[in-house]
């Protein structure tokens, strides 16, 4: 068992883009799934002699990408890795304000990428493994705002408060397996990202906490990409991974 192997969904830019980076080394095979395809990191991943490949996948079918992500394993052989993780980044914004202002087809493609994705991308992800020997690991990127309300992003809310508790259930599952996949719901803090900028652009009339927000830019309390995908990769590679599943990258 020679390679780690990785799926990262979201993997095209932000915070996904600076994880799919860092894991681009010399004995790692990644597969990144997001909706576009990011040439710089096939440029980087070629220059750092890494096993790279790249999906474009709509997200809001889910049950097709989950589907394709089981049959491609299919053609991988457990006894070439030494770990087997799915890192699942990828989450949509709705428009800002309340959810009777915002189209019924946009909130139902947040809740299908942030949520329903998870859930079939892991259930897919643990059947291809089932039986591997090596050590699995699902990592499921949530947010601070799964655990406190705020007004004018209830769909996001509710989604990352679902991937917890989805989070919490799944360990309980895989703690009843001999090899089960230790899993976590990780909060990896505030991000300088596209989320952001749209945060800080929204109506005010319809978004209470627009202020809070502009603070932390004008502040410099947001953490780079690149700094938060080290973070949560540090909290990947903790010895005590998944002994609680709902957990932030601050806690000790």
């Amino acid at each position: 068992m020679t390679q780690h192997l990785y799926i990262v969904t979201g993997a095209s830019r932000g915070m996904g883009e600076a994880i799919a980076e860092q894991l681009l080394v010399r004995g790692h095979r990644l597969l990144g799934i997001s909706r576009r395809t990011n040439s710089q990191l096939a440029q980087r991943a070629h220059a750092a002699g890494a096993d790279f490949e790249q999906w474009e996948a709509d997200l809001t079918q889910a049950g097709a990408a989950a589907a394709r992500l089981q049959a491609w394993f299919s053609g991988l052989s457990a006894d070439r890795f030494a770990s087997a993780t799915l890192i699942n980044n990828a989450a949509a914004l709705t428009r800002i304000g309340p959810i009777d202002n915002v189209a019924s087809d946009e909130l139902a493609m947040a809740v299908r990428v942030g949520l329903e994705a998870p859930v079939l991308m892991t259930a897919a992800f643990l059947r291809a493994t089932h039986g591997w020997a090596t050590q699995r690991r699902v990592l499921n990127i949530s947010s601070g705002l799964g655990r406190r309300a705020m007004a004018g992003q209830a769909s996001y809310c509710a989604v990352k408060a679902g991937l917890d508790h989805f989070t919490r259930a799944l360990a309980l599952d895989e703690a009843q397996h001999p090899n089960g996949a230790r899993v976590v719901s990780l909060a990896p803090g505030v991000i300088d990202t596209d989320m952001q900028v749209q945060l800080r652009s929204a109506d005010a009339a319809g978004f209470p906490e627009l202020a809070n927000f502009q603070a932390l830019k004008d502040k410099g309390l947001l953490t780079s990409p690149a700094d938060a995908a080290a973070r949560v990769l540090g909290y990947l590679n903790r010895a005590d991974f998944g002994a609680n599943p709902v957990a932030d990258v601050r806690d000790n």
